[in-house]
């Protein structure tokens, strides 16, 4: 039976500290796959300095994440973060700074898959074999996606625990076979090899090999004590990237030293020969016999592309929500978060931002591509410490669940040095970008100059202020502000229309974004047919309304898709919200001219009724509830 809880007691979420390190490092650890052999290429012999400094960069950034996180745990990052510090402009371009990073990490990752797969056919370590294989990855990634594919959480946990042991293996072998100190000394020309002005771009470059902290930030609306999970999850993340971003450097360039070629330039294979393939490139030349490293480089190459195709899709995701957060909150026209008809998932940001990373791969330049994410990331970066800075000032009486270390006065407000320093670097690695690499100053200014002018047009249009924040309004339910549930269940007949006001009702009965939001999609079989018949068609259809459902009320929604007989719906859903012990139905209440059409279903369930059952009239707003029958002794 359904227990109703007063808005201020605390519930338990769903995600601990593991599960936060898991995701993090899921997207952090794809990273050095492609970052080791581009920074080498400026970096040279201080390619591990380059990283060790923008590790420390990366501390200071994790520490503003931490704090800003468990501040307002929400979906959004460096986005939500500046709309609160600041005002819904700012909010903007820190989002399109994202939508940049996400749309590089699309493809970027997959224009180092084939390289990787350059180990079982080697046509496509080169031109156009690459490019046409990572577009192809891309536009085979889209049309899933489209059609309403899902992630696996567990799956991406097994992978990252899988990626943290194989660069532990490559490090202890390359520790035990090939380090040697005098050889890296040797590596290092002062102002030489590198130039000074390569080694400022090597750490700038290397901050890609940090990015995707705001994995964790985005998933702090489903962590469990996040004042503590969230800055557990992110230091876990920071210790262990740290210790293997300094080894594996010094394994590589150990391997690979650097030497003069034969115009008197300074270079390594690792950013030569292995710059596409840098993980290839140290099994290659760990002097391990013959038919091991054939074997060792077959599992790095094909373990490597599996790592790389999952965050490649996850750019795509990324995507997909945020530019449909982005619609929410009036930054975007509605045409770019359009749902598809059939399949309800966003298909016009999808392809439009498939397109776009397809377009970035065609020249088949990793520096190029690594020079944009890195321009992308480090403004996003910039924005979050500044942020976390203003807030300190402007609210300093706001609860902060947890502070960085090493907090400083400055006329009377105590600011966090780490930010400070974070924010610093952040923004002279957004610079050097910049001043180094003309191009990609040219095309990342106009990038934002294009953002930002569709932005205005687009708010003057709707005659809506440029700064305040503005969302598209969902119908509010009535009559269950004052109870919140543990468990919701959701019932979405598959054969009708999507109804966004009863995902609206169910996301507001678990306050503060707790967890437990699961979509029923109930595909009824006709009787002459089998119950397991293949009905693609109409199963793609169910699965499109559990995929647009988690658009609507974030990760924090589960669901699947379920078979029933015509005239069981309702004791299907009854037996279901006993079984998972759910706290609360909602359900849909169609009116024809006016009058509500009192359906099978919804008779049956309120004659069951399992717990409280929330009847959401569709199309009017408000939700009337029917509570559940309660014995003697229960909680009122």
């Amino acid at each position: 039976m359904a227990e109703r809880i007063p808005r201020d007691q605390s519930l338990s979420r769903v995600y601990g500290a593991g599960a936060l390190f898991s995701a993090g490092y899921g997207n952090v650890g794809s990273s050095i796959y492609y970052a080791l052999g581009v920074t080498a290429a400026f970096a040279l012999g201080l390619t591990p300095l380059a990283f060790v400094i923008a590790g420390l960069i990366f501390i200071c950034t994790a520490a503003t994440y931490a704090e800003a996180t468990v501040m307002y745990p929400e979906a959004g990052g460096s986005s939500s973060f500046a709309r609160h510090a600041f005002n819904e402009l700012v909010s903007f371009i820190a989002a399109w700074g994202q939508m940049l990073n996400y749309t590089i990490t699309v493809a970027i990752s997959a224009y180092f898959v084939p390289h990787y797969l350059s180990v079982v056919w080697p046509a496509l370590g080169s031109g156009p074999g690459d490019v046409i294989c990572g577009g192809a990855i891309v536009a085979g990634l889209a049309w899933i996606n489209i059609r309403g594919g899902q992630e696996s959480a567990r799956l991406n946990t097994v992978l990252a625990v899988a990626d943290v042991l194989t660069q532990i293996l490559l490090v202890m072998v390359g520790v035990a076979l090939v380090l040697d100190a005098d050889v890296l000394i040797a590596n290092i020309e002062w102002g030489v090899a590198p130039t000074w002005g390569n080694f400022a771009l090597g750490i700038a470059v290397g901050m890609i090999a940090y990015t995707g902290i705001e994995t964790i930030s985005n998933m702090s609306e489903e962590a469990r004590d996040a004042a503590r999970s969230v800055p557990r999850g992110v230091g876990l993340v920071v210790a262990v990237v740290l210790l293997l971003y300094l080894l594996i450097p010094v394994v590589a360039l150990s391997a690979m030293p650097v030497t003069q070629n034969a115009a008197g330039e300074y270079v390594t294979e690792l950013g030569t020969t292995f710059a596409d393939n840098p993980m290839l490139g140290i099994v290659q030349n760990l002097g391990l016999p013959g038919g091991l490293t054939s074997g060792l480089k077959v599992y790095v190459g094909v373990f490597a592309a599996v790592i790389l195709i999952v965050a490649t899709n996850a750019g795509l995701i990324g995507v997909s929500r945020l530019s449909y957060s982005m619609g929410q909150h009036r930054q975007l026209p509605e045409t770019i978060r359009r749902i598809h008809p059939r399949y309800r998932t966003p298909w016009v940001a999808i392809v439009t931002f498939a397109v776009l990373a397809t377009v970035t791969m065609l020249p088949g330049k990793a520096d190029f591509l690594a020079t944009m994410y890195s321009f992308g990331a480090m403004l996003s970066f910039t924005i979050a410490h500044a942020a976390v800075l203003w807030l300190r000032k402007r609210r300093p009486e706001a609860e902060r669940p947890w502070r960085p270390p090493l907090n400083f006065g400055l006329r009377g407000v105590s600011l966090p040095l780490t930010a400070v320093l974070g924010g610093i670097g952040t923004l002279l690695a957004w610079v050097i970008v910049m001043a180094l690499n003309p191009t990609t100053m040219l095309i990342g200014t106009g990038w934002l100059a294009v953002g930002i002018v569709s932005y205005v047009l687009y708010r003057r249009h709707q005659e809506l202020p440029l700064t305040r924040t503005v969302k598209v309004l969902l119908p509010e339910p009535l009559g269950v502000e004052e109870i919140e549930y543990r468990s919701v269940l959701v019932a979405l007949p598959a054969d009708q229309p999507f109804s966004e006001e009863v995902i609206a009702a169910a996301a507001k009965l678990p306050s503060d974004r707790w967890r437990g939001i699961h979509i029923l999609a109930l595909l009824t079989v006709p009787t002459h047919l089998p119950l397991g018949e293949a009905m693609k068609e109409e199963e793609r259809r169910a699965q499109g309304m559990i995929e647009r459902a988690k658009l609507i009320a974030g990760m924090r929604v589960s669901g699947r898709v379920e078979r029933v007989r015509p005239g069981q719906e309702g004791y299907f859903i009854a037996r279901r919200a006993k079984a998972s012990k759910a706290e609360a139905v909602v359900i849909g209440l169609r009116s024809r001219d006016g009058v509500p059409q009192y359906g099978k279903t919804l008779e049956t369930l309120l004659r069951e009724r399992p717990c409280r059952v929330i009847v959401v009239s569709e199309g009017t707003g408000p939700a009337e509830a029917a509570p559940a029958p309660e014995p003697a002794g229960a909680a009122a």
